[in-house]
């Protein structure tokens, strides 16, 4: 072999690697480990027992959100108790809640496609994420509770220094959760969720399997609530993040953020102003 051959063998692992490293998308060992994740799970169930409209996710407690952590260049992965399509629910797609980035999400057809595909909870392993945000609408309450492998992902997460957030129902993704010690995580703990009364005034008190906020409370939780029905209200309690209803997934958004920013849930409540 000729000595411009031997050296061209010798030189080309070293230019392969530095084609690689330069393609799109492409990331070095040291800066894969500095990506900065978040899982966000949202329902497979649409069906109400005796209803004709169909419920699913509630948007705009996705949108929100997704679009805050988006922003501040965090990496978002979509996860269901099944996989597959996560269904939205017909009133949250009413002209009462649907905003104009709401709007730019439903004509976006990559990010719709996204919600056709979610990643299922078996599949899906905690590591590497920040924190866990539970959406919410009322088909999460069929589904949500009664998950191991959800209930699995969680607790991975927050065992491993993560936080773990949810908006109105999605607040029944933590009821089965449990501390090192095998106690309820809720327990002992300041959260919210959507009120009872505000299932009520919902109209579909008669159809859901349970009450959100009495669960909570049988599970040893200091639930806390707005005294105005549907009014923006969040509670931090150490790294549990929770908000009560759609109108609280804005400022349940900053107050993840910040937290995820600062290291400390409860400085970033303090800095949220209305």
């Amino acid at each position: 072999m000729s000595i411009f051959k031997k050296l061209l063998c010798a030189a080309m692992p070293v230019l392969f690697m530095k084609v690689v490293a330069a393609a799109p998308g492409a990331q070095s060992p040291a800066s894969a480990t500095n990506v900065k994740k978040v899982l966000i799970v949202m329902t497979n169930h649409s069906q109400y027992p005796s209803r004709s409209d169909h419920t699913g996710l509630w948007l705009t407690e996705l949108t929100h959100v997704y679009d805050e952590l988006r922003e501040a260049g965090y990496s978002v992965d979509f996860v269901s108790p099944s996989g597959g399509k996560t269904p939205l629910d017909e009133r949250s797609l009413g002209w009462l809640y649907v905003d104009d980035a709401a709007k730019a999400h439903l004509n976006d057809p990559a990010f719709m496609s996204s919600l056709q595909s979610t990643k299922a909870a078996a599949d899906t392993s905690p590591a590497g994420y920040q924190a866990i945000f539970y959406t919410g609408g009322h088909g999460t309450m069929w589904d949500f509770r009664g998950s191991k492998e959800l209930k699995r992902i969680a607790e991975g997460i927050y065992r491993d220094g993560g936080i773990v957030a949810s908006i109105c129902h999605g607040a029944a993704g933590l009821l089965d959760l449990q501390d090192d010690s095998g106690k309820p995580l809720i327990e002992g703990r300041h959260v919210t969720g959507f009120s009872n009364f505000e299932e009520t005034l919902s109209g579909v008190k008669d159809q859901v399997p349970y009450a959100l906020q009495s669960e909570m409370e049988s599970k040893g939780a200091k639930y806390e609530k707005s005294l105005i029905p549907f009014r923006s209200f969040t509670v931090t309690d150490g790294r549990i993040i929770t908000g009560q209803n759609p109108g609280s997934s804005k400022e349940v958004a900053q107050v993840l953020l910040n937290a995820l920013k600062t290291g400390n849930p409860k400085q970033a409540e303090e800095g949220w102003s209305q």
